[in-house]
């Protein structure tokens, strides 16, 4: 098929049908969701979105019409075009309550697999593009009537009614959903983006789209056609089978960029900076601490992360000497009276032994050469997907421990957590070698046992609370964990929805809780208090603890009439989901996307969707039950801010650093 025809072919049933679904679906991709959307933001999800729509429509009705011709025997050869049309009326009549019946078989069950929830979208899409072909069937040939009541000649008829019939659907639908809704504090003063800007960017974004579809319509046809010249049917049995190896090619080509552009960002982690120093301030680094001249474990083997967090941690006292200028956030000065000890920093980098056992076995031999097993705390910490591990958690905990603390990290990746899914089992497998050789360890010490708590960080949560699937709160009670802390759990960890959804004969639900803010832990019953030891701090518009791939399948629980109300929380992040948030297949997967992406944007210090820092200090103290006085944990939190604001700096000049020009 030419490009000519495939231009002619665009007011045709099937192309219309695409285009009047996927514009009625295009106002509700405007909706607000958990955080604000930039321009460009807007204008990707509303281009994405109909352009999604309208290809998985078009394929859709593809199949539709194949089936019809191959049923009734309307395959290569001259066709009865007015007959073909009243038959693909009565197919598309026919698939509507034949796709809401098996949409209501398989009505949504709590834990189902995913492959249930697709086949119920299946099913909508169908009874949908049944819906949309019958409506463009109609109108169509109600225009005709028209055409030939005015003597338009054929004009009027021509003119493509899809998109503007869809829009008017779309805008009608939107308008009743609204009406009803109760009216909501603002919960940013972001600016609200201009729908006819972003109508205008997502025009873009559908012209490319439309752009790749040109020339994946014309190659599956073009395969359709080639299939038919050796296969019995004609090409329109065959077309739906083109989209397929078209689409399979185009997959083989993106997991190719793929592993090309992770082999450059893992290089990029091993590259040591030029932080204070020219050696990134090696000689600074304490005999505490990984990567030091007496320790087991090597410098540049620590990794970007690693390194980062052996050399910016609180001193017991302040240090002189440094030459850069640095305000006194010393143990002993923030907490008014002496520190204890040196915090011990045990980090072992994924290039620091070539397995997970010699890792594991790397990490128990540092923890003897500090001395971990004397501390009065162990803090077994799961870093993110770059092997990043929160400052102010670990600062927070060496301020109310007076020092005397031992964190213990072990990366597993080197690529930002995003890109570091498919690494969970490997670190699940690595923390449970070390946390069980913690605890027998610690099972066989003589006298009193130093206190061990877990603490992660978005897929740090993630592959700490892993290790307990399938185990409820027996899990960490079992490995001899105390307390727990995760922030910005992901959406995907299982052991969440276990301990958080409905009652299993292995969870305690007095020991855990999930919060938005501290003082929801302060207004918890004195029982559940008293009790309590694992809690996760999940801010209600964290995009990265409600995106999941079943967006795209199921109505995921937050989103359901029982979700919690907005309210607005002075210095917390604000609790709630909008009510005019509701779930849309793909538009509620592009909307979580954009969620997710914008809520890991800090925007200055404040406790904001995946931004945790000034939640850290009063959690840490509460839930590792680190008793502080209300002036020291107000010093901790000025501290903890100060010393963001120092790394910020310091990093910031390491970048201007590196982008600046050369002499010459």
């Amino acid at each position: 098929m030419g490009v000519q025809q495939w231009v002619a072919r665009l007011a045709g049933p099937g192309d219309q049908t695409g285009l009047l679904v996927a514009a009625a679906g295009a106002p509700g991709t405007f909706e607000p969701s958990l955080v604000p959307r930039s321009l460009q933001d807007q204008a990707i999800v509303t281009g994405i979105g109909t352009s999604l729509s309208y290809l998985l429509t078009t394929a859709t009705q593809d199949s539709i019409e194949a089936l019809t011709a191959g049923v009734l025997g309307w395959v290569a050869g001259p066709d009865d075009p007015a007959r073909q049309r009243r038959a693909s009326l009565i197919a598309d009549l026919a698939v509507i309550p034949l796709g809401i019946a098996v949409h209501q078989v398989l009505t949504r069950r709590s834990g189902e697999p995913m492959l249930r929830g697709i086949a119920r979208q299946v099913a909508w899409r169908t009874a949908v593009t049944g819906f949309g072909g019958t409506v463009f069937t109609l109108s169509r040939t109600g225009m005709a009537a028209a055409d030939r009541a005015v003597g338009a000649g054929g004009r009027l008829a021509a003119i493509p009614l899809g998109a503007p019939i869809g829009l008017g659907i779309g805008l009608a639908l939107e308008a009743y959903r609204r009406r009803g809704l109760p009216d909501e504090p603002a919960t940013t003063d972001a600016p609200v983006v201009e729908p006819l800007r972003a109508a205008l960017a997502s025009a873009g974004v559908v012209a490319a789209v439309s752009g790749a579809a040109l020339g994946q319509r014309l190659l599956a046809d073009g395969t359709g056609a080639l299939l038919a010249t050796a296969l019995p049917g004609g090409r329109v049995v065959w077309r739906p089978v083109g989209h397929v190896i078209t689409l399979a090619a185009l997959v083989a080509g993106g997991t190719v960029l793929w592993h090309r552009a992770i082999r450059s960002i893992e290089a990029g982690t091993n590259v040591i900076e030029p932080i204070i120093d020219d050696e990134g301030g090696h000689r600074w680094v304490g005999p505490t601490a990984s990567g030091s001249a007496a320790s087991l474990v090597p410098w540049p083997t620590l990794g970007r992360e690693g390194r980062r967090h052996v050399l910016l941690y609180p001193r017991p006292e302040p240090v002189s000497g440094l030459p850069v200028s640095l305000p006194d956030l010393a143990i002993s000065s923030v907490m008014g009276e002496p520190a204890v000890a040196a915090p011990a920093l045990i980090y072992v980098g994924l290039d620091s032994a070539p397995t997970i056992r010699a890792r594991v076995d790397l990490a128990l031999a540092e923890m003897d050469r500090v001395g971990a097993w004397d501390r009065s705390m162990i803090m077994l910490c799961s870093p993110t997907g770059s092997g990043y591990i929160n400052y102010c958690a670990t600062a927070a905990a060496s301020y109310l421990t007076r020092g005397d603390v031992a964190i213990v990290t072990m990366q597993y990746s080197k690529r930002p957590s995003p890109l570091s899914l498919f690494k969970v089992k490997d670190a699940r497998e690595q923390n449970r070698l070390l946390w069980l050789a913690i605890s027998a360890r610690l099972r066989d010490r003589p006298g009193p046992r130093p206190k061990v708590v877990l603490f992660g960080e978005s897929l740090g949560a993630h592959t700490s609370q892993d290790v307990l699937l399938h185990w409820g709160t027996l899990g960490p009670e079992a490995l001899g964990i105390d307390r727990a802390l995760w922030i910005g759990t992901p959406y995907a960890s299982g052991w969440m929805h276990q301990v958080t959804g409905a009652a299993r004969p292995d969870v305690d639900p007095l020991l855990v809780a999930k919060l938005n803010d501290f003082d929801q832990l302060s207004q918890l019953p004195a029982e559940h208090r008293a009790a309590l030891r694992y809690v996760m701090v999940s801010h209600d518009n964290d995009g990265v603890t409600k995106f999941g791939v079943d967006l795209l399948s199921s109505k995921p629980g937050w989103l359901t009439d029982a979700r919690p109300k907005v309210e607005i929380v002075p210095g917390a992040s604000p609790r709630g989901v909008p009510a005019r948030m509701r779930w849309r297949p793909v538009t509620s997967f592009l909307h979580g996307l954009m969620d997710m992406k914008n809520a890991q944007k800090m925007a200055g210090y404040r406790a904001w969707a995946h931004d945790y820092r000034p939640d850290l200090a009063r959690f840490i103290s509460a839930v590792y039950d680190l008793p502080a006085t209300a002036e020291q944990l107000e010093r901790i939190e000025k501290a903890l801010r100060a010393r963001e604001e120092i790394r910020d700096t310091l990093l910031s000049q390491h970048l201007e650093a590196m982008h600046a020009p050369g002499p010459g």
